[in-house]
């Protein structure tokens, strides 16, 4: 693939402390790819706010920020360094988060700033389960047997419809890396507001984070 020349600056957006589903692996990649963009003459700007990281070392990018993963972080370094570009997907989980919060927030358009690695609604399709499924049956590609429930009377509906063993999930992948598993009728009820009191908290969670 040709180089771009119209990208001449890149913000790397890493993937934070280490938690249960990503860990040093994304360490690694981000650091391969700030090393690859400065191969190609391209400078690199780099937030991460894992200080304990190889990528974080002072060597490797060209300004390394040391800060929170948040929206307003990100808005002060689009204003102080001007990328052309933001990379989230050697990120991990955490990083394509912030990218989507940060579309949302209209730092993107504000600041003439592309996503880059991954499109916004690919990160959407990706994220989204029932996004997800409608975007494999569009090509032919077949997927276990689910419904979308808003409450309890769409679960026991979609349960009677599916008649094999039920899994409760969250709807986005990045809510809750928990899922509810379930055999008996007298066990559905339980289950999903279990799920349901997980997605209160998470919402409020995400709510203030970003």
């Amino acid at each position: 693939m040709p180089r771009r020349e119209d990208i001449r600056s890149v913000l790397i957006l890493g993937s934070g402390p280490i938690v249960i589903g990503q860990a040093c692996e994304f360490d690694y990649s981000g650091t391969q790819a700030a090393k690859a963009l400065k191969e190609k003459g391209i400078r690199v700007i780099l937030l991460n706010s894992n200080p304990a990281t190889i990528m974080t070392d002072p060597d490797l990018a060209d300004a390394t920020y040391v800060e929170p993963m948040t929206v307003p972080v990100v808005q002060k370094i689009l204003e102080k360094e001007k990328p052309d570009a933001i990379l989230p997907t050697v990120g991990g989980q955490t990083a394509l988060n912030l990218a989507l919060a940060c579309n949302g927030a209209g730092l993107l358009e504000k600041y003439n700033v592309e996503l880059i690695g991954a499109k916004v609604d690919a990160i959407k399709k990706a994220e989204d389960r029932e996004l997800f499924k409608k975007a494999m049956e569009k090509i032919g590609v077949r997927v276990p047997a689910s419904g979308l429930a808003n409450n309890l009377t769409d679960a026991v509906e979609i349960k009677k419809s599916s008649g094999f063993l039920s899994s409760f999930v969250p709807r986005l992948l990045s809510a809750v890396p928990e899922a509810e598993s379930l055999t008996p009728k007298k066990l559905l009820r339980k289950s999903f507001q279990k799920v349901l009191r997980l997605l209160r908290s998470v919402r409020f969670f995400w709510k203030n984070r970003f």
